[in-house]
């Protein structure tokens, strides 16, 4: 297909196809002529990839880092993926203030989180920007002195652990970059509909607690139960 019809089934205005070819976001198509190339179902599933992180407010520099590593993933696909999902947010090393990151010419150090992930018998790999993500919030419950009981660690890392094991092996395999690709949006795109249905789920659980069975609205109607029916 040519540029016009690729941004057309990818719903990307042209300019801004033009614009990701230009920084490299997108792959170049196959060249037909001086002024022409040929574009396939790989440049409309980029561009689908790089439109979606970009909704997610990722910068284009994290965006950049994420497509090299699909296109390039290297032969240690593991570290290729923890490298992508680094680029995600939040970057914690970034924030005014922050003190929980390593410093250069030093090991990083997570007590904290390292601590749970022993008690879970989980990987720890102080690399991973996950663990200083990890770090930084266990920091911040022990500031508002509501700090992780073993109890709610044990509940969380149980049910968090399903869902990974489950997320995992509906990864794509057929190539690394389409798995590379496939984490990251994965992860981009579905921790908000993991934070919403969690809210939900404290909604439906806190109404049978604190709300008269005759005031829950319906979960049929979105109604009152005191309301008529029409």
């Amino acid at each position: 297909m040519r540029i016009s019809e690729l941004a057309s089934r990818a719903r990307v205005p042209l300019p801004t196809v033009k614009y990701y070819l230009r920084e490299g976001l997108l792959m170049p198509g196959r060249v037909t002529s001086a002024t022409q190339a040929q574009y396939d179902d790989r440049h409309v599933r980029r561009l689908g990839l790089v439109r979606a992180l970009a909704a997610q407010g990722l910068p284009l520099d994290r965006i950049k880092t994420i497509v090299a590593l699909a296109d390039h993933p290297g032969d240690d696909l593991f570290e290729a993926l923890g490298k992508a999902i680094a680029t995600l947010p939040p970057y914690v090393h970034e924030e005014p203030g922050n003190t929980g990151g390593p410093t250069r010419g030093e090991d990083p150090e997570y007590p904290r989180a390292r601590r749970v992930l022993e008690r879970l018998g989980q990987l720890y790999d102080p690399r991973f920007a996950a663990v200083a993500q990890l770090e930084h919030a266990l920091a911040a419950l022990d500031a508002a002195g509501l700090p992780m009981s073993g109890r709610r660690i044990d509940a969380y890392g149980e049910h968090i652990r399903e869902i990974a094991r489950f997320e995992v092996g509906a990864l794509p395999t057929a190539s690394p970059h389409e798995t590379v690709e496939a984490a990251v949006l994965g992860t981009a795109l579905y921790e908000p509909v993991l934070t919403a249905m969690r809210r939900l789920a404290h909604q439906h659980l806190a109404a049978g607690l604190f709300v008269p069975p005759h005031e829950t609205p319906s979960r049929t109607t979105g109604k009152s139960n005191t309301e008529e029916n029409p």
